[in-house]
């Protein structure tokens, strides 16, 4: 059995593989510029982040329909159960839809169909976390918080992704601030591509409570210090890192001194069908490429319970315990 874990950084977007995006381009009449899906696998090989996301907005041509989001979360949600995911905090890219004509109830209604059967179809409980694309203008992601309003009983929290480098999270400010009067919890990727100094605007300007990525942290020393010190997660996806080239090799990854470092790390697939592996698949490459010993990977996967958004009352630290209890129970083949 693998380890009981939780995943924080998900792109369901990211999730969609070449089986799936071939099936719905033929429900839906879309023709893709690939001969079948062997060809398409081959064009996931990527020189950085602006490869990947030429690809990845590409093939988001598929999904049409509610049902073409709930099947794309369902499928997910099924693979990262056998993964030994028991919590799932998802991203979703509303204005990647919206702006090809998605309706914004289409997309969030049928991920959310998904995810309502979630745990009783796979043991995996949920969350639903709305991003922001960051090479977008700071108007367009006020006017989709707003298109949200509707929906936000499906949705925890907010969260910016997308081009990191020369959109520095400043210049979401207001939009952040308007979430938090909503209630929505905040992250933001920073520190990927982009510097140190994003990670600290992210907490100093947004008032992040994690940091997605957050690698870079590691080029200032008293940045690391205050992220040990205010244990504010980091959400890195290693794999990520490496098939975007933030990362050479994986050997490389500095997973191992940011742990050392005292950083409250979590593992995480990011975009598993475009980087070559979910998160189980992750947590095994650290510990072969890494070093990273059976105790290092259950403080990995504590951290990500530690790390969830499950701290909404009674009910839900309950489950937070149970799902810590099961980390500490596991017993490595």
């Amino acid at each position: 059995m693998p380890l009981p874990k939780a995943e924080l950084h998900l792109h369901i977007e990211g999730t969609l593989e070449p089986e799936l995006a071939f099936a719905l381009a033929a429900r839906n009449g879309v023709t893709l510029p690939y001969a079948d899906t062997e060809e398409l696998r081959k064009a996931y090989l990527f020189d950085d982040l602006q490869s990947f996301l030429d690809l990845y907005y590409g093939l988001m041509a598929v999904l049409r329909t509610e049902a073409d989001f709930e099947e794309l979360a369902d499928a997910y949600l099924a693979r990262a159960a056998a993964q030994g995911v028991r919590h799932a905090e998802i991203f979703f890219d509303p204005q990647a839809h919206t702006a090809r004509g998605i309706p914004f109830a289409t997309v969030v209604e049928g991920l959310g169909r998904a995810l309502d059967r979630s745990e009783e179809r796979h043991g995996v409980s949920t969350r639903l976390i709305m991003c922001f694309l960051r090479d977008q203008s700071a108007e367009s992601a006020l006017a989709t918080l707003e298109e949200a309003r509707p929906h936000l009983h499906r949705i925890t929290g907010v969260g910016l992704d997308s081009a990191e480098v020369g959109h520095p999270p400043s210049k979401f400010a207001a939009v952040y601030e308007a979430a938090g009067a909503l209630g929505l919890r905040k992250v933001a990727h920073a520190g990927e591509e982009g510097p140190a100094a994003y990670v600290r605007e992210a907490l100093d300007v947004l008032g992040v409570e994690r940091i997605d990525h957050g690698l870079r942290c590691m080029e200032d020393p008293d940045l690391v210090e205050r992220l040990v010190r205010e244990r504010v997660p980091l959400t890195l996806c290693p794999l990520s890192n490496v098939r975007l080239r933030a990362v050479d090799i994986l050997e490389e990854h500095p997973l191992p001194r940011m742990m050392a470092a005292g950083l409250l790390c979590t593992v995480n697939s990011d975009d598993p069908a475009y980087f070559g592996g979910y998160v189980d698949d992750t947590f095994h490459a650290v510990h072969e490429a890494l070093g990273i010993d059976q105790e290092g990977l259950r403080e990995l996967a504590r951290n990500s319970f530690e790390a969830a958004f499950l701290d909404g009352g009674p009910e839900e630290e309950a489950l937070r315990a149970r799902y810590l209890a099961e980390v500490e129970a596991h017993t490595f083949d």
